[in-house]
């Protein structure tokens, strides 16, 4: 019997312990690497792209010899204004990667000894990271499309006769969310939260290019899209795979973010969920990946992307 990759050492090509053995000024080198891959680390102007740099090194800053502007390796990324040391930032990302169904904000911010707030900013920034990885994508060949619902539990009644039947919509709590998956065969898996699985007719649409197989049950919402593309259906009252058309891989995802929900983060606002679904798909699309490789993903991702004000002022708003 085959040996499963997350138990083989090809999966284990970053740990905390060699981190922190190599220090602040290797972890500095890496921010820099993966910065500016393009010039192996050499810093270069985020404002003219001049290579003509001075190094500020007492103060881990630069300097433009053309438009004079004073940069550091984080300025204008999701990093920017950061607090942490760069051997605890890499580490917290090695920490967020390692966990194959999430990481809980308290937990990280017990590791890490930094605020619970903390925590949770920057794993909603690196979310944020994942999300703009497949913004643009559109799937294409074999796709599978499934829904499943998150939140809105209604805790039954002590006494039997207080008791209601909770599947009737004037008995739910208004929080429930439906997760749509598409999901590439081979290829990568796109959700986004809705109201209604009905809702999510138009994003498939948006996200699956003409031409491609698309694999649902028989809930009759997905009918309005037999015109456009090839349908291949399964009941699953009758089977959960026949003649090969299944939504097995949509079913996989699902688990994963129902024990990332369940067993990590307990409760998920509905402003959330696209993130944190976000963040299962990102996980199940490269589980094959090494975690040094998942960390470097990261963080280059996170370095090239535009930075988003969502998290400025963040707990001033949620206060007032």
């Amino acid at each position: 019997m085959s040996q499963h990759f997350l138990l083989s050492a090809a999966a284990r090509t970053l740990s905390l312990r060699t981190i922190y053995e190599e220090g602040e000024d290797a972890a500095y080198r890496r921010f820099c690497r993966l910065r500016w891959p393009e010039t192996e680390g050499a810093p270069v102007c985020p404002l003219c792209g001049c290579l003509d740099i001075y190094d500020l090194s007492t103060r881990r800053r630069f300097k433009c010899a053309a438009c004079h502007r004073q940069f550091s390796v984080t300025s204008g990324t999701v990093f920017a204004s950061r607090k942490l040391a760069f051997v605890d930032l890499l580490g917290a990302i090695c920490l967020f990667v390692n966990a194959a169904k999430g990481l809980s904000a308290v937990q990280l911010s017990r590791d890490l000894d930094v605020q619970h707030k903390t925590a949770f900013v920057l794993m909603h920034k690196l979310r944020e990271t994942m999300t703009l990885e497949t913004r643009e994508t559109r799937l294409e060949g074999e796709v599978e499309v499934d829904g499943a619902v998150f939140g809105g539990q209604v805790r039954p009644a002590n006494a039997r006769d207080d008791r209601v039947d909770r599947r009737l919509l004037a008995n739910r709590s208004g929080k429930r969310r439906v997760v749509v998956v598409l999901r590439q065969h081979g290829g990568r898996t796109l959700p986004r939260s809705f109201l209604r699985e009905a809702q999510a007719v138009d994003f498939a649409r948006e996200r699956i290019a003409s031409g491609s197989v698309i694999s649902a049950d028989e809930v009759a919402h997905w009918d309005v899209l037999e015109p456009d593309f090839e349908m291949k259906r399964v009941n699953h009252s009758e089977a959960y795979s026949r003649e090969g058309v299944h939504t097995n891989l949509a079913e996989s995802y699902f688990s994963r973010l129902r024990r990332m929900i369940g067993g990590q983060h307990l409760r998920v606002e509905g402003h959330y969920l696209d993130a944190y679904a976000a963040h299962a798909a990102w996980l199940e699309d490269h589980r094959f990946d090494s975690n040094g490789g998942l960390a470097d993903r990261l963080i280059g991702g996170a370095m090239a992307a535009p930075v988003s004000r969502a998290w400025k002022g963040y707990w001033q708003r949620r206060a007032a």
